[in-house]
């Protein structure tokens, strides 16, 4: 099995799209960790709390569609949005069961104060980057999750 094993030196993990895009998040969320205004936000938090700016009061539901984070964790970030004060939850007066959520006073102050440093996360992201290359990066990532995913035979 381990000449197996040493017989395929032609795939190098470290040069494979996976590894790569990982590693560039890793980044990313380091940059985000230093650059962001509350040093407890995370990313998946800052970006249920813009869906929710964006689409007013929502169900979780509806920010797991426009954010594609999935439910349990949702969920999880909900809750510690909550704990923090940045979102109220409460009951659709037409549905019962459907549970509504909308920022706070606090969660907008943070948006408004959180914005412009996610402009310079952007920024420190994309790095040396050039404008082109800036574009190209944008259009291939939206590209490349856009498509379906290969059927299990493939």
């Amino acid at each position: 099995m381990s000449e197996q094993l040493t017989s395929q030196p032609d795939y190098e993990f470290t040069e494979q799209v996976g590894h790569l895009l990982r590693k560039a998040y890793q980044r990313h969320v380091a940059i985000f960790q230093q650059h962001a205004s509350d040093r407890q936000l995370t990313a998946p938090q800052f970006v249920a709390l813009c869906t929710v700016r964006d689409q007013g009061p929502c169900s979780i539901t509806d920010i797991v569609k426009a954010t594609d984070i999935d439910q349990a964790t949702m969920r999880g970030v909900v809750d510690r949005l909550r704990a923090r004060e940045w979102i109220a939850l409460s009951t659709d007066p037409s549905d019962k069961r459907k549970v509504v959520i909308e920022l706070t006073d606090s969660g907008k102050a943070l948006l408004t104060e959180m914005i412009p440093c996610a402009r310079v996360i952007t920024e420190h992201t994309m790095g040396s980057l050039n404008p082109a290359e800036r574009v190209a990066l944008l259009y291939l990532l939206k590209k490349m999750y856009e498509q379906d995913l290969p059927a299990e035979s493939e």
